[in-house]
Formats: structure tokens, C-alpha cells, sequence
């Protein structure tokens, strides 16, 4: 018999399902630690395949500003020139005028929608490529991080903050553009016009800058607060709309809705400090725009009827200023637009600067052939122990072997440390000691692909996607043909109630397989699980949710099926052991007992503690 070789004890910790977290655990928090340069990198690599019709789309717009800002000067043109020559019966320059000011509307209305037609385009492909970068990256993460960081927070990633996103994209950046230009072209317009005119409106740009500087400062740090807040409130309704039959079941509803009520509240203040902002950066604007063009106008007013000023010139740099002041209140709505955006980026670059715990090999091994024709292999635990990354040993280190084509039924009481040894041999956790073998191959060696054709865990949680039930099945081996699927079906013991089913095999099992119950469930994960024909097999409390007739089915066709295979049973039901080769019993994150089932009940250990109480229990 293989043995086992402990090291010192570990100290108690929790139960394997529920990780210890400290005071600086980062995910603990909305936002994840985000590496310096990561949020403009990540904006460049969506940008930078679409350079060139980023750079068409400005251009259009370059355009579009250049034939609205034409029409002042046909203006002053119209008032000193044209309106002079009409009273001499001279009629060309007022319809030069006039047409010239057509055509400049029409390019105008023409460039602007050229200019939404391709903006739209490119925000819409960086928006498709920033949500398809997010769920294949959430994919690929460990498990650690699906267990700390709640997919509620994932969901506000790719939802609401993507939409802060779109909205900078489909109005922010136009507006951005628009201001920009209309500062260039309408200052050298002005100073062109008039020298001291240009001048003075060039220095009210001074307080105004000051005024957007001061409004970005304090928006960003409203804004981050904000999207915390929007996050918190989809985790919260998330959270119990996937629990609500034990909310229902233990009366939280209002537990529950006072809770959301003080998320809802928060996410309230915090949308109204944002408009407090917007508000105090309008009216500051409006204060100097409208200041500023008061004493252009007193100025130039006297300067003209000084006879050192054209009229014509007066209304085209009045006409100027408005069209300048005017989207002063529009750079607001940007910033409000570019400080939500850049919160919910920072965010979104944080989400994808994590990296899986579980990589990709840099030199991936293959496995050997299997010997004979048996598809178990052998499993060694070679020196593993494993603590998480927040602190507390879960399993010390230990040696363990499990020969090819063993089934082994782990033992012991909640928090022992079973579905953590588990997860080892699946390598949804790496250890932080040591290494797990598969034939004499490091884990960490494989392909992960491989890995998951080689072992398959079946878990307490019988996940079922929305589709039919073939599908359902047939998720290990998309490849699979109906008789297959049906096979497997029969071997677990799922034929009969699927055949029951309204449409049988074809039926919808609808979210989560709500339309079965939860034994239905179990067995057609166990048909997944047998139809991928892995090699070893790891069956974490997969028996939990059958009853007993059920898991009296599901024993006697797995004694046939794991024939042949290495399999690992984690089981509190001590009639699962039955199908059992060996037993290894867990204390504390120690194997302390490792035996055949029958010589440890026969003894004095725990084990046969465990066996006599659940005799007892059946009484």
C-alpha cells in the first residue's frame, strides 16, 4: 500500500469554500490595482489598428469647423462691403454673400454627418473589441480570482462602464475636437480682425483654463466614486437575484432591501455631487464668457463710433466670441463624459492587468501513452503544500501517490482540507509547494487544454448552461454524436428521466437547468463528465444533491464506469466509499488515516468514528 508522509500540523482555518481575506486584500475593493501606464496603454492598443480612419474622421471634422467658422466673416464682409455696394445698386456682393453663405451651410450639414457616420463606426468596433478583450480575459483568469473578485463587478466592467466609454466616444470627443478648433480658428480670426480685440479675448481664455483645471481635479475624484458606487449596487442586486430562493427561504427580503436601499443612497449622493460640479463649472464659465464679451462689445462700441473700428468687424468678433464662449458649457459636458470614462477605464485596465495564477506553460510537455489499455494515470503529490496568497496554511506538506486506475475516497470533516487537495489535481490553484504529477509530468508543464481532457471535476454545484440537454452533455466533447451522448447517459443512470422530458434529450433546460431538479442536474453533469472519457476523475461531493435511491443508481454505475480510471472522491456521505479502492481520512489539512475501507473500519481510528456515526444515523 502507498503511503503517506505528513509534515508538522496546520493551523485551523476556515472552510475550503470560503477563502480568508485581510484588510489590504485588493479585491476586497471596486478597483483593482492598476499598474502605472496601464489605462493609456490600453486606450492606445484599441486606437491603434484604426489610426487611419481616427485620422479621415478628424479630418472631416478639421473641415467641418472651417466651413461653420467662415460665416462671421461673411457677415462683416456683408455689413462693410456688400450692404454699401447694394445702396449704389451694385447687387453681386450681397448674393456673393448670400451664396457663399449656403454653400458654407451646406458643406457644413454634409462634413457633419460624414463625421458621425465614421465616428460611429470607430467608437463602435473600439467598444465591440474593449467587450470581447473583457470576457475573454475574465475567462482566462484563475479560479482564485472568480472566488474573490464577484462576477457582479465583472458584469458593471463590461456594462456600465463600457457605456461610459461609448458616451465619451459617440459625444465627448466631438465635443473635445469642437472647442479645440473653434479656439485656433477663432483666435486667428480675431487677431487677424483686429489686433487689441484678439488680444483681450485670447487673455479671457486665462481665467477659464483655470476654471476647467480646477473642475477636472474635483470631478475625477467624484467621478471614481460614482462608479464604485454604480458597481456596488449591480454586486448587491446580483448577488440576490442568484440566491433568491434562500433569501426567500430565510426571509431577507428585507434585510436585503435595506441594504440596497443604503447602496442606492450612496449611489444617489454621489450622482448629485457630480451635478454640483457641472453646475459650479457652468456658471463659473458663463460668469467670465459673458464678461468678457460685455466689455469687448463696451470697447469696441466706442472704438467705432471713434471711427478706429469697422462695424462689420464688431459684429464678426461678437459673432466670434459667442460661437467661442458657447461650447464652453458643451467642454463641460466633455469633461463630465472624459472623467466618468477615465474612472471606468482605469477600472477596465485594472480588470485586465491581472494575471491568470494559473498560467500557460512556457515549455508545454505532452503526456506519455497511456499502459495498456487502460485510460487511468498516476497521480503523485510530490512535497505539496499550499497556502493562499492572504496568508493561513491550508495543507501542509505531504507526499502522496495514487496508482493509475485507483478510486479514492477522501474523507474528513468541513474545512479538512479535501476540496483544496481536489483542486491541486485539477490545477484550478497551483501549490505553493512542491508539485502534482499526472505520469510523471508537472501540472504546470501542460497544456491547460490538455490538462482539462485529462481530468475532469465534477463539484457539489451542477452547473447546467441554458440550451438543450444533448448540449448540456455534450460540453466536454462538443464533437459528440446523439448516440454517444445517449450512451453516457445510460451508463450514469440519466437515460430515463431525460427520455421523460417533454422534448426528451432535445428538451431546454432553461437558466442554470432550473427546469430540472437539482439530482436531475447532478447526474447530467456526472453524463458531461463521463462522455469526456478523462483519465483521472475527481468527484468533489458530486453525490450531495441525490437522493437515496438516486445515489444508489449513480454508485452502481460508476463502479462500471471508474473501472479502469484513477478517480478521486470527495464525499461527507460515507456510503460513496463503497465503490471506494482506498480511503484517505483528513484532519486539519493532514492525511492521517490512508487504508482500504474495510481494514480502517475495522479499526479504531477516525475513520471508523465516521463510518459508526453515519451507521448510526441511518438507524
Amino acid at each position: 500500500m502507498t503511503t503517506t508522509t505528513p509534515s508538522t500540523p496546520a493551523v485551523a482555518e476556515d472552510d475550503e469554500h470560503s477563502r480568508p481575506q485581510d484588510a489590504g486584500d485588493p479585491f476586497d475593493r471596486d478597483v483593482l490595482p492598476t499598474p502605472p501606464g496601464a489605462t493609456s496603454a490600453l486606450l492606445r492598443s484599441l486606437l491603434a489598428p484604426r489610426k487611419a480612419r481616427a485620422a479621415f474622421t478628424t479630418l472631416l471634422l478639421l473641415l467641418q469647423q472651417a466651413a461653420v467658422q467662415v460665416g462671421p466673416l461673411l457677415v462683416a464682409y456683408a455689413i462693410d462691403r456688400a450692404v454699401p455696394a447694394f445702396r449704389d445698386h451694385r447687387h453681386g456682393p450681397l448674393i456673393a454673400v448670400a451664396v457663399g453663405y449656403l454653400l458654407c451651410a451646406l458643406a457644413s450639414g454634409a462634413l457633419q454627418f460624414a463625421f458621425i457616420e465614421h465616428s460611429a463606426r470607430v467608437s463602435q468596433d473600439v467598444l465591440l473589441d474593449l467587450r470581447g478583450r473583457i470576457f475573454r480575459h475574465a475567462q482566462a483568469l484563475s479560479i482564485d480570482f472568480h472566488e474573490r473578485y464577484t462576477s457582479g463587478r465583472l458584469i458593471s466592467r463590461s456594462t456600465t462602464d463600457v457605456e461610459s466609454l461609448r458616451e465619451l466616444l459617440d459625444e465627448g470627443l466631438q465635443e473635445l475636437v469642437t472647442v479645440v478648433l473653434s479656439f485656433v480658428y477663432i483666435s486667428a480670426m480675431l487677431l487677424w480682425l483686429d489686433l487689441g480685440l484678439g488680444a483681450v479675448a485670447v487673455a479671457s481664455f486665462v481665467p477659464l483654463h483655470l476654471l476647467v483645471r480646477s473642475y477636472q481635479r474635483r470631478a475625477g475624484r467624484v467621478f471614481r466614486a460614482r462608479s464604485t458606487a454604480i458597481a456596488s449596487v449591480i454586486v448587491k442586486f446580483v448577488e440576490t437575484m442568484n440566491g433568491i430562493r434562500p433569501v426567500r427561504a430565510f426571509r431577507r427580503e428585507a434585510a436585503n432591501e435595506s441594504e440596497f436601499a443604503v447602496l442606492n443612497e450612496r449611489h444617489e449622493r454621489t450622482n448629485g455631487d457630480a451635478l454640483l460640479e457641472m453646475a459650479r463649472y457652468v456658471v463659473g464659465s458663463r460668469l467670465v464668457a459673458n464678461t468678457a464679451v460685455a466689455g469687448i462689445v463696451l470697447w469696441g462700441a466706442y472704438r467705432v463710433a471713434s471711427g478706429s473700428l469697422e462695424l462689420g468687424v464688431l459684429a464678426a468678433a461678437v459673432l466670434y466670441l459667442r460661437r467661442l464662449y458657447d461650447p464652453i458649457d458643451r467642454l463641460g459636458m466633455f469633461l463630465n463624459s472624459y472623467q466618468s470614462a477615465a474612472a471606468s477605464l482605469e477600472k477596465i485596465a485594472g480588470l485586465l492587468a491581472q494575471t491568470p495564477t494559473v498560467p500557460e506553460p512556457t515549455a508545454p510537455r505532452e503526456l506519455p501513452p497511456t499502459a495498456g489499455d487502460l485510460p487511468g494515470r498516476e497521480v503523485v503529490f510530490d512535497g505539496v503544500g499550499f497556502a493562499y496568497r492572504t496568508g493561513g496554511e491550508v495543507l501542509p506538506r505531504f507526499d502522496l501517490t495514487l496508482p493509475a486506475g485507483q478510486t479514492v475516497a477522501v474523507v474528513g470533516t468541513t474545512g479538512a482540507g479535501k476540496s483544496t487537495l481536489a483542486k491541486l489535481l485539477a490545477r484550478f490553484y497551483d501549490p505553493t509547494d512542491g508539485r502534482v504529477l499526472l505520469d510523471g509530468v508537472d501540472l504546470r508543464e501542460l497544456p491547460v487544454a490538455e490538462l482539462r481532457r485529462g481530468v475532469v471535476m465534477v463539484t457539489q454545484e451542477a452547473f447546467l448552461f441554458s440550451g438543450t440537454v444533448a448540449d448540456n452533455i455534450a460540453v466536454g466533447r462538443p464533437d459528440a454524436g446523439r448516440e454517444e451522448i445517449e450512451r453516457a447517459a445510460k451508463a450514469i443512470g440519466a437515460h430515463e428521466f431525460i427520455t421523460a422530458l417533454p422534448d426528451g434529450y432535445d428538451t431546454d433546460v432553461r437558466k442554470r437547468g432550473g427546469r430540472i431538479s437539482a439530482g436531475q442536474r447532478q447526474l447530467v453533469a456526472f453524463a458531461r463528465a463521463l462522455l469526456a472519457d478523462p483519465a483521472v476523475l475527481i468527484l468533489d461531493e458530486a453525490t450531495s444533491s441525490l437522493d437515496v435511491p438516486g445515489e444508489r443508481a449513480v454508485q452502481r454505475a460508476m463502479s462500471t464506469v471508474l473501472r479502469g480510471r484513477t478517480a478521486v472522491v470527495i464525499a461527507h456521505r460515507l456510503s460513496t466509499v463503497e465503490i471506494a479502492d482506498r480511503v484517505l481520512v483528513m484532519e486539519r489539512g493532514r492525511i492521517v488515516e490512508d487504508g482500504h475501507p474495510d481494514e480502517l473500519m475495522a479499526g479504531t481510528g477516525g475513520f471508523a468514528g465516521l463510518h459508526k456515526a453515519w451507521r448510526e444515523s441511518l438507524a
